[in-house]
């Protein structure tokens, strides 16, 4: 029987335990928080489940829009629609310590040992865990990542956070300054303004999420401004103070922010300092991430390793399936390797921002030649409905032969309808396809079908 050890229990650790145990493998998962880990413990699971509160307060006080109408409640704020944020920060914590809880239960139905302790290797089939001495045949390192701290902004826990902190609050922040314009970045400061904090986001570059898909970028910064969120561009901050009652943050050019709290969302480091890595043959780059190929192989043999520790995507999908790949590969099953342009991503920002294959930006620099139509989510009659008037869908596909190359959906729920999509990418089907393929009516999903029709090329006489 082949022995595997996991070192690290979150997406990339659990779900390749999984997957290794239902192969015949005896499995031992070494995970010092908890299974699920950081992801759910203290990162995607608390975050998401934050930001569905958030859109549910957002849609209460949109609901005029619709003709419903709030006359005031007991508290006489903002028509009797506040958040509770003690009881908000405790049901985001039960729910991550109730999905690890879940996890726990899978894994031992499936006879995975896990061990809580911290893991470290001492060669390539030798893993300590605790004061426990594990020999294995194959290891898989998942052990996540960080939250980046600057020494110019040491994080107190009390006005200074990381992400992480931010479920001790016993108030909602009256004035947040969100540090860092990325993904992480943009969904706090939405996730906290539509809470009822007033937010200034500090962004170094000209746009909010420079690496996203540039339109998607623009309907959602015009959405933020709209709710009252100061936006504030080409503003890369130099060093954030504690004062007397709040926070001071510095810009490099001079300008002050200030506020009562501030979140740093500036990055992740990898964890893979001082757990034997190196001296067991494993190579890490010059950010500390591990170096892996597509089928997660490191460069000692028998180590494999999956999720934010190798940088690839920062992904709890990304994770989970280069974990599923190293068992599959390591137990000589059938194996594709992890093909990129096939992995969907959703920001959870309000309305939500998907994307799958090709970017906007590779076609415009003309690395690939690719077909596009924008639809605006305006158009559709279920988001008129709604009351949904920002966002969009685009398709790429290949001039000749149509097949679909990737595309953007900003909606409400775009992480669900970005499946379709998907799904044409991963399996190469054309625009005629997906145009010819039913969608309810009324549905956002209809813009999707509705794009492709778009995008069909008219047929030549010679092909009647």
């Amino acid at each position: 029987m082949t022995r595997i050890v996991i070192i690290g229990g979150g997406p990339g650790g659990y779900e390749s335990a999984l997957v290794a145990a239902q192969l015949g493998a005896r499995v031992t998962v070494v995970e010092q928080d908890g299974p699920g880990g950081a992801c759910v413990l203290t990162d995607c699971v608390p975050s998401k489940t934050l930001i569905a509160t958030s859109v549910r307060k957002q849609a209460l006080l949109d609901a005029s829009m619709l003709g419903v109408h709030f006359t005031g409640g007991p508290d006489g704020e903002v028509g009797g629609v506040i958040a509770d944020m003690p009881l908000v920060n405790s049901r985001v914590k039960d729910l991550a310590q109730a999905q690890s809880a879940d996890i726990a239960a899978r894994l031992a139905a499936e006879g995975v040992e896990v061990i809580r302790a911290a893991g470290r290797l001492v060669d390539p089939q030798v893993v300590r865990a605790g004061d426990r001495t594990i020999r294995a045949d194959v290891v898989i390192v998942a052990t996540g990542a960080t939250p980046r701290i600057l020494p110019s902004a040491e994080p107190d826990g009390e006005r200074i956070l990381t992400w992480r902190q931010m479920y001790d609050l016993e108030e909602l922040p009256e004035h947040l300054i969100v540090v860092g314009s990325g993904v992480t970045g943009a969904e706090f400061a939405g996730a906290y303004r539509s809470l009822g904090s007033e937010v200034t986001l500090v962004s170094s570059r000209d746009r909010m999420m420079p690496n996203e898909d540039a339109d998607a970028s623009e309907v959602l910064e015009e959405v933020y401004r709209r709710r009252g969120m100061n936006v504030m561009g080409r503003s890369r901050a130099e060093s954030v103070k504690r004062t007397a009652d709040g926070v001071v943050v510095t810009l490099e050019d001079g300008r002050t922010a200030e506020g009562t709290h501030c979140l740093m969302t500036v990055g992740m480091i990898p964890n893979t300092s001082g757990i034997g890595l190196e001296e067991a043959g494993v190579t890490l780059d010059r950010g500390g991430f591990i170096q892996v190929d597509k089928v997660s192989r490191t460069s000692a043999p028998g180590v494999y390793a999956a999720g934010d520790c190798t940088g690839v995507l920062m992904l709890a999908s990304v994770a989970a399936m280069q974990g599923r790949i190293a068992v599959w590969h390591a137990l000589g099953e059938a194996v594709q390797p992890l093909r990129l342009a096939t992995v969907a991503a959703n920001i959870f920002t309000d309305p939500e921002i998907a994307a799958v294959g090709v970017t906007q930006k590779a076609i415009e620099a003309g690395e690939i030649v690719a077909n596009v139509v924008k639809l605006p989510l305006a158009t559709n009659a279920r988001a008129k409905m709604q009351g949904f008037n920002d966002g969009f869908v685009k398709l790429f596909c290949r001039p000749n032969t149509g097949i679909i190359l990737g595309g953007v959906v900003v909606a409400p729920r775009a992480s669900e309808l970005i499946l379709a999509v998907s799904v044409a990418v991963q399996q190469r089907l054309t625009v005629d396809q997906l145009a010819h393929t039913f969608a309810v009516y009324p549905s956002l999903s209809g813009s999707i079908t509705e794009a492709a029709r778009r995008l069909m090329q008219p047929m030549t006489p010679s092909g009647i």
